[in-house]
């Protein structure tokens, strides 16, 4: 199960979703709550006499009655078990009390694991045996934190009159970990509500119009039930049945999510493989989430309503269909579904629209901001997104590396090791490995010190352009040459590195640089006069960005250790305690961030970020002439000019000084402002300025400061051309 994950998260995605997807989405950003369970699964024996080398599969025909009233389910469960199977452990809710209702065998109850029990079943010669079990499921909410500003709500479980949320980690069905599950569901609930599961659904029974069944023969690696009162929409697809269920009646926005639907199935389809479900469909939660499950998902009320989710999360969530939720994660040994699924849906949306440069440079300096030295680990490391280091790696560093192995092995090559491994792996759980094997099948090319170098180390890359000579061919035209060297502590990354040699006229030439070692040449024939080289001009790699390529953002303050905020004394007394809660809101869980008024300070520090709060602030000036000629300030008329337009009347956020002592402002229009500035705002972090109107209040304007030619661009003439970049084919149609 995913978490709601970066993509839904941030207003700009850049992760997509695991949050329920990772952080255990979106665990956490990241792909299941199950994952918190994962150490237990490792201890726990939980079949005898079946290959460990083979994945067990249980069947469940489960008939379950929810009562919302009282938290309570009711069910019965004909287990299957698993081939050769005499015994077997499984999870279930405290308190639903299982017992034997049919078949010959024997239910201990053998130890506790948090809101879940552990069971022994020693079945006496039947392959069948039927559990009847019921109780009380009701969970509240809880809020994690994942860094300065930002948090989120999960859930283990509940059935309450809002809605009912149950996964495996719930433990609302016999779950053997270890083991993938095939479904038939009988759920009763409430008249007018309706019940979602994985699979083809929902089918009414007949003469009782408030039971519904669902079906999966795919092995699953857990299962779902979630119900409400829905209005349920319907629509046709190429690939499956697209459904939409809304809690309200919304035929406009069910038909943009249906159309959307079956763009997103069509397109992954054609790239990986066929949709391996009989629908997907979009489920209205009742707290704001960004969930993805076999053949749905669980988006709130108002993130689904977001402009830019339909062609952002949406697709990220669709995509987990075949990354995760029909290749199933080994998360013990490394979540590599995250970073993939971004990788073709985040990343290619941002390609398509041509962007994918600047998506890259965002990875690069999310990583830069958020990932300190000692909080670093390998992406086999990764398990769920928990915060914004986590999702700098799983997600960030993860889709980087299938970037290069793009880059490295051509784009047709690139798509049919997605297709080889996608067929070897429908419904079976794979790891790394699975996924090295099927890029060298499709290439016949060894990528082991590839896959060992990107993803049990941790750091990036560090590059610096070398010597580069221009000589005229005896023939006509010019031939451009040069190193390019890796100069990190670390041992050298294997990696292929484009640079791009322009001419005269404006035109590139792009080759590349392989690194087998710390130095790797390249060279380039021109028609024309060479004017400039440049090493990875595109973002290509995944490597340390030079100062000048990593202009101030805001990510530069929510990713340091220590801090102070400056609050105007000046201000109104009830701005003053608007910016005060936002400022303590902010500090939790960073102790090393302090907060003064800016009558205390003589001047402010060098050595660590400063956020600065309100027109009033005694310091806007010193922040303005940080800034230089990028924008231009008035504070007393509540005034500043960006991106060339005035702006006046508006709430400012925004970053300048340098990776030493990063610079932030926020000054909000009005005190009803500052508590969602205070929300957004740290979703907002690869901007280096906005602005916002209203109380709510809305975005009206964001950009970053543009980037100037760095170390790794040689200029080789006083011409300046207008340049023109390569431009490459992306993996699906514009």
């Amino acid at each position: 199960m995913k978490f709601p994950s970066s993509s839904i998260a941030d207003p700009e995605p850049g992760r997509c979703t695991s949050d329920f997807r990772a952080s255990a989405a979106r665990l956490p950003a990241a792909h299941a709550l199950w994952a918190c369970l994962l150490p237990l699964a490792l201890l726990l024996m939980p079949l005898a006499g079946v290959a460990a080398q083979s994945q067990p599969v249980v069947g469940h025909v489960i008939d379950a009655m929810l009562d919302p009233e009282t938290g309570t389910l009711r069910a019965t469960d004909e287990l299957s078990l698993p081939a050769g199977a005499t015994q077997i452990i499984f999870l279930l809710h405290r308190g639903l009390e299982p017992q034997v209702a049919a078949g010959n065998a024997v239910l201990e109850r053998v130890g506790r694991d948090g809101h879940l029990e552990r069971f022994r079943l020693t079945a006496n010669g039947d392959a069948t045996v039927t559990l009847r079990y019921g109780g009380k499921i009701r969970h509240p909410l809880t809020t994690v934190r994942e860094g300065m500003g930002r948090e989120r709500q999960q859930l283990v479980g509940t059935i309450n009159a809002d809605g009912v949320f149950l996964t495996g980690y719930t433990g609302w069905y016999p779950n053997l970990p270890g083991a993938l599950n095939r479904m038939e569901l009988d759920v009763r609930v409430p008249p007018g509500w309706l019940a979602v599961s994985q699979g083809a659904g929902p089918e009414r029974i007949e003469g009782d119009d408030t039971r519904v069944r669902w079906q999966e023969d795919h092995p699953q690696d857990e299962l779902y039930l979630i119900a409400a009162r829905f209005k349920l929409y319907r629509k046709d697809t190429p690939f499956g049945e697209a459904q939409a269920y809304l809690r309200l009646p919304d035929p406009a926005l069910a038909e943009r999510y249906l159309e959307a639907t079956g763009d997103y199935l069509t397109r992954y389809s054609e790239l990986i493989g066929p949709y391996p479900y009989a629908k997907f469909a979009l489920v209205e939660n009742f707290w704001e989430t960004g969930y993805g499950m076999p053949s749905f998902t669980l988006l709130g009320s108002r993130v689904m309503r977001l402009p830019f989710i339909l062609h952002s999360s949406y697709p990220h969530e669709i995509l987990h269909n075949w990354w995760g939720n029909s290749v199933y994660v080994d998360y013990a040994a490394g979540n590599w579904a995250e970073g993939l699924t971004a990788y073709l849906s985040d990343h290619l949306n941002k390609a398509l629209a041509g962007e994918g440069a600047n998506y890259r440079r965002d990875q690069l300096k999310a990583y830069a901001d958020y990932v300190r030295e000692d909080q670093d680990f390998p992406i086999r490391a990764f398990r769920g997104r928990h915060g914004s280091a986590s999702q700098a790696i799983g997600y960030g560093k993860m889709l980087m590396a299938m970037h290069m192995l793009r880059v490295m092995l051509g784009e047709e090559t690139f798509r049919n090791g997605l297709r080889t491994f996608y067929r070897q792996n429908r419904f079976r759980t794979a790891d790394l490995d699975d996924l090295k094997l099927g890029f060298e099948l499709a290439s016949n090319t060894e990528l082991d010190d590839f896959f060992t170098a990107w993803t049990t180390r941790t750091g990036a890359a560090k590059l610096q352009l070398g010597d580069v000579s221009v000589e005229q061919s005896p023939s006509g035209g010019y031939v451009v040459s040069g190193s390019v060297y890796q100069i990190q502590d670390d041992a050298p990354y294997p990696m292929t590195v484009p640079v791009v040699v322009h001419s005269e006229r404006g035109t590139p030439r792009e080759v590349t640089a392989t690194f087998n070692q710390r130095a790797a040449r390249f060279e380039a024939k021109l028609a024309t006069r060479p004017v400039r080289v440049a090493v990875d001009p595109q973002f290509d790699t995944f490597r340390e960005l030079l100062p000048e390529e990593s202009p101030a953002s805001l990510s530069n303050l929510f990713g340091a250790e220590q801090g102070l905020m400056v609050l105007p004394a000046g201000a109104s007394a009830t701005l003053q305690r608007a910016y005060r809660n936002l400022a303590l809101s902010w500090q939790q869980g960073h102790p090393e961030w302090e907060i003064t008024e800016d009558t205390v300070l003589g001047s402010l520090p060098e050595d660590r970020a400063v956020w600065l709060f309100g027109w009033e602030n005694t310091f806007v000036e010193e922040l303005a002439a940080a800034a230089g000629a990028d924008w231009a300030l008035d504070a007393d008329a509540r005034s500043l000019t960006l991106a060339g337009e005035q702006q006046s009347d508006v709430s400012v956020a925004l970053a300048a000084g340098d990776a030493v002592r990063p610079l932030g402002w926020v000054a909000a229009a009005t005190p009803s402002a500052v508590p969602g500035l205070a929300r957004k705002l740290p979703h907002y972090g690869k901007y280096g300025y906005l602005t916002f109107t209203g109380d709510a209040p809305e975005n009206q304007l964001k950009g970053q400061w543009p980037p100037g030619d760095s170390a790794l661009t040689r200029w080789l003439s006083e011409a300046r051309p207008i340049l023109r970049m390569p431009t490459r084919s992306t993996l699906a149609a514009r």
